[in-house]
């Protein structure tokens, strides 16, 4: 993990850290909501990333304070307050630029989360407590959190508590559910996707009995949102631990995404691989630049590939036409994240041209880029794909990576030159033609992709005169 910060940290150390990288709006507002007579703590994300080294971006508060007195305090200090989860006792403070005790640089905030201190009751559909009650300490609304690695709490004057092994959990990089891993599952469980989540993005490992309960009680995903499970999963594929974390959370995404499981444990028979489907594609998916376009066509890439699988005469095993399965797997998969048509459009243009063979040559990648609609950054992204892919081989397929490379390098020295390499950069157009009494209809199509191809083949200059001597006209 990059900038990770040793373990194990000391208390006093851990308070020396969060003091200094605490934002000066946070104290304000914890200063005002205590002098109004209400506790307060920085809790969550915020307190969870300083100790670990790494960026602590938003900051949550909790408090003693009714939401209603929250505003009260907030908006009489000149701040604003939107009523963002006051269902569940929160809301946003903002702080207007010219707010007085405003910080400064990048130590500074735009807006504070704050939650009055609260204990959930039992759910009924395993998202929503059925009974929010407003909690006696924060000790009791650390008790509801997710994982113990988040239910630690820092204030500038008072320290850090730490009352479940939240310090202990980081030491180990265990990801390890506050009390009961079962009934944590239960009250919601999307936990279950964000226990993944958490270790592909931090490198870290699940305890073993919150790895069981996540498996367990994974059928709890059938009453989660499709927006809440694709959001969970989007953050997931572009982690920077994403192989460690497929390979070791697969059987607590099988809910969502059951096509990993025929993955796992389906072996490639070929000199080319020496991994599993499931494997070789959590290494893939590393090796790829951290787009979500991009991971999404890794995770999908070579999907089909159980499906298509058959032992030949020679003794290999073969995957014939596996990226059309991997398509109409992705098509599936994405139909029921409900993502976009054009996104989708882009992932299955690189699941259906991943193994196309491409010389290193300008003619080569100008085919592509025509293939592609002229999408130069959906091409690149496919080089990152074919490198990627020959990266998670067998290691003598490294010159497949070289070659990807390669086809990028000459992508750019054609994008610097301006070449043509979609319909709309030909030095005609469908006007031009029928000026020159081709009638409309699909004709003018049909003869525009005659001159792009021979653009592209190098057969005719990108010129007017010479696209219309080429077409007869």
């Amino acid at each position: 993990m990059e900038d990770q910060r040793p373990f194990p940290i000391s208390q006093r150390s851990a308070e020396e850290l969060l003091g200094d990288a605490l934002p000066q709006e946070a104290c304000r507002l914890i200063e005002m909501l205590e002098g109004g007579g209400y506790e307060s703590w920085v809790v969550g994300g915020f307190v969870r990333d300083v100790l670990l080294g790494r960026e602590g971006h938003d900051v949550d508060v909790a408090t003693a304070a009714p939401w209603q007195e929250v505003r009260r305090i907030a908006e009489g200090a000149g701040l604003r307050v939107h009523e963002t989860g006051v269902r569940f006792g929160g809301v946003t403070v903002s702080f207007p630029e010219d707010w007085e005790g405003r910080g400064t640089g990048e130590a500074g905030v735009a807006a504070i989360e704050v939650t009055t201190f609260r204990t959930d009751g039992p759910s009924a559909d395993g998202r929503h407590p059925d009974r929010i009650d407003q909690a006696a300490s924060i000790e009791e609304d650390l008790a509801r959190r997710d994982f113990t690695m988040n239910a630690l709490a820092f204030h500038p004057g008072r320290g850090l508590i730490d009352p479940y092994g939240g310090l202990e959990a980081l030491a180990a990089e265990a990801i390890k559910a506050v009390g009961d891993p079962r009934v944590r599952f239960k009250e919601d469980a999307l936990r279950i996707l964000r226990a993944c989540r958490f270790a592909s993005q931090l490198g870290f490992r699940l305890a073993p009995a919150t790895y069981e309960s996540m498996v367990q009680g994974k059928g709890g995903l059938a009453g989660m949102s499709t927006e809440r499970i694709s959001h969970e999963l989007d953050r997931l594929v572009l982690g920077e631990h994403i192989h460690d974390a497929l390979m070791g959370t697969v059987d607590g995404l099988a809910f969502v995404l059951p096509e990993l499981v025929v993955m796992k444990g389906c072996p490639q028979r070929t000199p080319y691989h020496i991994y599993d489907v499931l494997e070789h594609t959590a290494f893939a998916m590393e090796r790829m630049p951290p787009t979500r376009l991009g991971r999404w066509a890794a995770l999908f890439h070579d999907m089909g590939k159980p499906a298509a699988a058959f032992i030949g005469p020679d003794g290999r095993e073969h995957f014939y036409a596996h990226a059309q399965v991997s398509m109409a797997l992705a098509r599936g998969v994405m139909g029921r994240m409900q993502m976009s048509q054009g996104f989708q459009k882009k992932v299955l243009a690189l699941v259906e041209h991943h193994d196309d063979a491409m010389e290193p040559t300008a003619r080569s990648v100008k085919r592509m880029l025509a293939r592609l609609g002229g999408d130069a950054e959906l091409l690149r992204t496919l080089c990152h794909l074919k490198r990627a892919d020959a990266l998670a081989q067998a290691p003598f397929c490294a010159e497949r990576a070289v070659l990807a490379e390669e086809l990028e390098a000459i992508l750019d020295d054609i994008l610097a030159e301006g070449a043509a390499f979609s319909i709309r950069d030909l030095a005609i157009s469908g006007r031009d033609l029928i000026g020159c009494g081709v009638p409309k209809g699909p004709r003018v199509g049909a003869l525009l992709e005659e001159a792009l191809e021979a653009v592209v083949d190098e057969r005719v200059p990108n010129e007017r005169e010479a696209l219309i001597e080429l077409l007869g006209l």
